[in-house]
């Protein structure tokens, strides 16, 4: 019933109160990525949506404009096409802030797997055939889980394997978990997990 009808409901609310009451976090963020370095403020990601549906992804630009032509698709501590500001924004997650319009619109869920980009998706097509029932989301389990990502792929030379052969098949694993438990109070104990850190 919750996954249904009012896990929706439950996004479209706390979206909708989040891009409201996060407006001066916004306007801070905005102004530090536009000082910090050239180019936009919001960076726009193709992703992989709920049914295989194609959805592009917000987030605050934590990396040089060129970024996706210079370097991997996977980006580990200490990669230099991370600013100054967008360290922060990385660490803290507040680069993921403006995916709440995402969640507004209907591409993303608050609580929900990770999108991920085509390449990777089609690497595990029967896993994703399960997983995108679902919108994808900002954060679940894999998402809290993974919170140092970044950190842990810096240890590997190639990155990009390490990814496909350790660190998504855990994050599918958790994806899994999270689809067969869905549920409100489930959801509301993700959301702080995530805030709180």
């Amino acid at each position: 019933m919750y996954r249904r009808f009012f896990k929706r409901s439950l996004d479209v609310i706390a979206s909708g109160l989040g891009l409201v009451v996060l407006v001066p976090v916004f306007v801070g963020i905005a102004l530090a990525v536009k000082l910090g370095s050239k180019g936009p403020v919001l960076f726009r990601h193709e992703r992989v949506g709920k049914d295989f549906s194609k959805i592009y992804v917000l987030k605050f630009r934590s990396m040089v404009t060129d970024a996706v032509t210079i370097g991997p698709g996977i980006t580990s501590a200490g990669d230099t096409r991370i600013t100054g500001v967008g360290r922060i924004l990385r660490r803290t997650k507040l680069d993921e802030l403006p995916q709440l319009w995402n969640v507004l619109k209907g591409d993303m869920s608050i609580v929900g797997p990770r999108p991920e980009i085509q390449k990777y998706v089609d690497l595990f097509k029967p896993d994703y055939q399960i997983i995108l029932q679902i919108r994808p989301g900002i954060t679940d389990n894999a998402a809290i889980a993974f919170r140092n990502e970044e950190v842990v792929l810096a240890q590997y030379e190639d990155k990009e394997k390490a990814y496909v052969d350790h660190i998504l098949p855990q994050k599918i694993n958790l994806y899994k978990t999270y689809i067969n438990q869905i549920g409100f109070w489930g959801d509301i104990k993700l959301i702080f997990k995530t805030v709180l850190g």
